[in-house]
């Protein structure tokens, strides 16, 4: 049916609204929605104490020009009504432009879900809205206006349509799929919006498109923490942890984690075995139902393994011994125990002792089969056999790969910062002098330690007459761990051409005949002789005169903290020398219980996927590793560490890692090379918890991957910060957060960039060495090794951040003129008489101050935060990051992607930076002016400026400063009758200062 441009309506169906931002002091809001379009204003109803409202409401705006209706807008805003005081507040609103309106029918169009916009630079704003647009003609519009609901009116004028009625909509469900969507662009100075918004489909991210990351499946509403709904909130547990259900010696130890009961078989040696062919080797099989656990391949018929059958498995009432040959079934002999016979061993009682049992053979003789040594009892996790021993879960789990599924407990090496001053050196002349003359001697001095390499400046600017004794004075830091087994060498170069240094000289010091220092006196500086003989090369002439020497001062600086992580989650501040070292103030205490829905990591046939899960957690020195649950979603692992804690504001890092070792039978050197997946990772800072306080909670674990933020699953931990005595934890508040060398003697921000990238190195390679190693890429992720790389990501959160600093001093300045505009006339009444009773007792100011803040932390101790923050998806911008930023996150550096895509995002970053340097140019400007007051760069504002100055020095002698206060105020609140709407006078003197922008090209 065709109809004139004319005979059209715009139909917009407003389904819901999720996560809403709470407005009514309440924590909720009631929320409702406003839309225009056309000069035409409809609204839905209201929807009392909702956060995730549901209307289902079609509002129409007739008649529509088809032809202008691309260069219109639709602005859809939603507000909280706030009944007390008869007004509204502002939730957030979306403008969607009419191109992007579909000409379809209403069920051919589908729910799009749009994010909030802010209405300004500081509004708080979030969510989203879910609407359905479409154009109709005349003769569809007529069956539906009856459910048009809301009020509207034509040009601004209020008016009251019917209420929508039952049959008149059908009600959509809360869509599962939410269109995150937000730019930076729209907060920053002159920033402008990409295109309009709308539904984006699932098509594949091409680099440098700008459209959103669909997060599929996110649960709508607050959650505890925040953090983006509750799919990404913190949820409280409560499970039976061991100290709450029972009282026995284990609880004393072992009361945050739950009581897992294990049967243990530990199988030592045997004797009088005899082999059927002679030269076999002899395995040891322990069988317990459908369980079986293998020893390895021994010829002496000693093992010492020790076997870990969880209860929970425990199908048989009896537990088998065999003694088999390699690579035959038949038993050489066999022992078996009744379990309701086994005893039952509570640590700390001493191991229980194993002991000979005669073997049967396979005609159940004891005669001939030989002896066994072995003990069996049942325990729990608590039990020293639990790290070392074989577990039932983990049947597939070859012997040569079962060291790499064990807990252990790591040391992180102390780190001591190594200080070289190049001072000088004397006597550096090449052998070839004729060449002096032709070519002037560059020489510098190089430094390393290991793989750190540092070098000092060219001492290029010193006379002619002085060659031979060149001087640097400069310092150099290095990282060197305990125990010192490199060396320094210091080296002087000299350059002969662009690419090419010759050794002039060496010195060689060992790192352990260093001084050790713990505060800043001065070392005494010493010489060295430098050694020709390394400088000798194939190529080259270059000796040293005799005599060479160098002027070092050379010390181990033990006074600073050694930084190895991110400085704002740092888990330890103490300095590097011990003797500095001050009484801890607390004890940390954590469960680590186990994880649930873990997302499937490796690709297994004929199971679609599968996770070997074990975490790692850092805090201090003391890094510990729980064991390796092998193909389980939700793997329970139940395992309890301690840590001292010198310093309650510091952070515990927890990382769950998937195995890639388990089942694969390979070298050291192969299993070694192979890479842990991350799976998440979590923080804890310890000054947010409270004393005593156990804390169960469920962690998600969040994962930023180049389709967007991913949960991986959840991670639940116990957490208890005992504190010690609670006085010196309350003078630790006052203390210095480094060290005092950082202070007396500090380091520069490159310099512990620099450091702290060779302290993560240094830190990787140790724990390398253990067995099993703990990877470097695990050290690298729980260090935060890409820390300080580039993301526009996180420059938009950090942007934010400081936004909504900055927003509480502007709701200030809100209020105030707000007040000023004497709109509610009784309030402002009631501010300047405050104002004007303070300024005449201005003594009063201060302790009025102090205790209205007082007061207001007293209010708030009832609503303070009952559990630890974690990761916020909404902060991070997690879920609102376009693809080609997470595709530039997660390039390498150097990047290695096409030269079209890197020309675009340099665009991009010139056009935000371009922002960035107006804002900056605006603030040096306004900074300048000040500047240009008495420096006579505009003669007639600097004498406007100086008799302003003179005069208002004699009427602040003449006239109390109360008084003058007390009328500029007055002045300042004068109600709007009496004032002007221009700028005032100083404002607009000020604004005509010159600037020194004038000077830039």
């Amino acid at each position: 049916m065709s109809t004139a441009d004319g005979d059209h309506a715009l139909v917009v169906e407003v389904v819901s609204a999720h996560n809403l931002m709470p407005k009514d002091g309440e924590g909720s809001s009631s929320p409702f929605v406003e839309v225009r379009f056309d000069n035409q204003r409809l609204r839905t109803r209201v929807k009392p104490k909702d956060l995730n409202p549901v209307w289902n409401e079609t509002l129409i705006f007739s008649p529509v020009d088809l032809a202008n209706l691309p260069y219109m807008t639709l602005d859809v805003h939603v507000f909280n009504e706030r009944r007390s005081v008869s007004s509204r507040s502002f939730l957030g609103k979306v403008r969607v432009p009419g191109s992007d309106v579909a000409k379809a029918r209403a069920d051919e169009v589908g729910v799009q879900v749009f994010a909030l916009d802010k209405r300004n630079l500081f509004s708080h704003v979030r969510g989203e809205i879910s609407l359905k647009l479409c154009v109709r003609g005349a003769g569809e519009v007529k069956g539906i206006v009856g459910g048009a609901g809301g009020r509207g009116g034509r040009k601004g004028k209020p008016g009251r349509q019917q209420q929508p009625q039952p049959n008149a909509v059908l009600a959509v469900p809360r869509p599962q799929v939410v269109t995150v969507r937000q730019n930076m662009q729209n907060h920053l100075p002159q920033g402008g919006k990409p295109g309009g918004q709308g539904l984006v489909s699932r098509k594949p991210c091409v680099p440098g498109e700008m459209v959103p990351v669909v997060v599929a499946q996110a649960a709508f509403g607050g959650g505890v923490g925040g953090g983006g709904g509750g799919e990404y909130a913190l949820k409280e547990t409560r499970p039976p942890l061991g100290g709450v259900l029972s009282k026995d010696k284990m609880s004393a130890t072992y009361d945050l984690v739950e009581q897992m009961q294990y049967l243990y078989v530990k199988v030592v040696k045997a004797r009088e075995v005899t082999v059927l062919n002679g030269c076999g080797e002899v395995v040891a099989e322990v069988k317990l139902g459908n369980y079986r656990g293998i020893a390895k391949m021994v010829r002496n018929l000693e093992w010492d393994q020790v076997f870990a059958f969880s209860r929970d498995c425990v199908q048989s009432s009896m537990v088998e011994v065999f003694l088999k040959e390699a690579g035959k079934d038949e038993f050489l002999g066999r022992v078996w125990f009744d379990l309701n016979e086994v005893p039952k061993r509570v640590p700390p009682d001493s191991p229980l002792a194993p002991q000979w049992h005669r073997m049967e053979d396979r005609k159940g003789e004891k005669a001939k089969a030989g002896e066994v040594m072995l003990a069996v009892w049942f325990g729990t996790q608590a039990d020293e056999a639990f790290s070392e021993a074989w577990h039932s879960k983990a049947a597939n789990v070859t012997f040569d790969s079962l060291c790499w599924i064990k807990s252990k407990v790591y040391l992180s090496p102390k780190l001591w910062y190594l200080r070289v001053t190049v001072i000088e050196a004397q006597d550096v002349v090449p052998a070839d002098r004729g060449t002096v003359a032709a070519r002037f001697p560059e020489l510098s001095v190089k430094a390393q330690v290991g793989n750190q390499v540092l070098r000092t400046r060219i001492a290029s600017d010193i006379p002619m007459r002085s060659l031979s004794h060149p001087y640097w004075n400069e310092d150099m830091m290095f990282v060197v761990p305990e125990p010192f087994e490199d060396y320094l060498i210091v080296s002087v170069e000299d350059r002969v051409a662009s690419n090419r240094d010759e050794v002039v000289g060496r010195v060689l010091i060992p790192v352990n005949t260093v001084e050790r220092r713990m505060d800043d006196k001065p070392v005494v500086p010493r010489w060295f002789i430098l050694d020709s003989h390394f400088g000798a090369t194939n190529d080259s002439k270059v000796t040293t005169r005799f005599g060479s020497r160098m002027h070092l001062q050379v010390s181990l600086d033990g006074g600073y903290h050694v930084l190895d992580e991110a400085a704002l989650y740092c888990s330890d501040v103490r300095p590097t020398a011990k003797q500095l070292w001050k009484p801890h103030v607390g004890l940390l205490e954590m469960g680590i219980l186990g994880a649930t829905g873990l997302v499937p990591v490796k690709i297994k046939e004929g199971t679609g996927g599968s996770t070997d899960a074990y975490c790692v957690a850092k805090y201090g020195q003391k890094w510990v590793r729980t064991r390796t649950v092998v193909d389980s979603p939700s793997p329970k692992w139940n395992e309890q560490y301690t840590w001292e804690v010198f310093d309650p504001c510091t952070v515990i890092t927890v990382g769950v890692f998937d195995n890639s070792r388990v089942g694969k039978n390979l070298a050291n050197n192969i299993a070694a090379a192979l890479k842990d997946a991350r799976i998440g990772k979590v923080r804890i800072r310890l000054s947010t918890l409270e004393s005593d306080r156990v804390y169960t909670h469920s962690y998600p674990l969040l994962m930023l991957h180049p389709t967007g933020v991913k949960k991986m699953g959840e991670l639940h931990l116990a957490v208890r910060f005992s504190c010690a005595n609670t006085s010196n934890m309350l003078h630790m508040y006052t203390m210095p957060l480094l060290p005092k060398m950082h202070y007396v003697r500090p380091l520069s921000i490159h310099q512990l960039e620099n450091l702290r990238y060779q302290a993560m190195n240094v830190v990787a390679s140790r724990l390398s060495r253990a067995e099993p190693p703990l990877g470097r890429e695990v050290v690298d992720y729980m260090l935060d090794h890409d820390s300080h790389m580039w993301s526009m990501r996180r420059s938009k959160a950090n942007f934010f951040r400081l936004m909504n600093l900055l927003s509480g001093l502007v709701t200030i300045a809100r209020c105030i003129e707000l007040i000023c505009s004497w709109h509610k006339p009784i309030y402002s009444a009631m501010f300047g008489v405050t104002f004007l009773w303070l300024v005449y007792c201005p003594e009063l100011i201060l302790p009025i101050v102090l205790l209205l803040m007082a007061l207001t932390g007293l209010l708030r101790y009832r609503s303070r935060p009952r559990h630890p923050p974690h990761m916020d998806t909404l902060l991070s911008h997690a879920e609102t990051v376009y693809p080609d930023e997470l595709d530039e996150e997660f390039d390498s550096f150097p990047t290695t992607r096409g030269a079209e895509l890197v020309k675009t995002r340099y665009d991009h970053l010139r056009s935000v930076a371009g922002r960035i340097q107006t804002v900056v140019s605006d603030m040096a400007t306004q900074g300048e002016r000040f500047q240009a007051l008495l420096s006579w760069r505009d003669p007639r504002a600097t004498f406007l400026f100086i008799i302003f100055c003179l005069i208002t020095s004699v009427c602040l002698y003449a006239i109390p400063a109360k008084s003058i206060v007390a009328i500029w105020g007055v002045n300042a609140m004068r109600p709007p009758r009496f004032r002007s709407r221009l700028p005032c006078q100083a404002l607009c003197f000020f604004r005509r200062l010159p600037t020194k922008a004038d000077s830039l090209q």
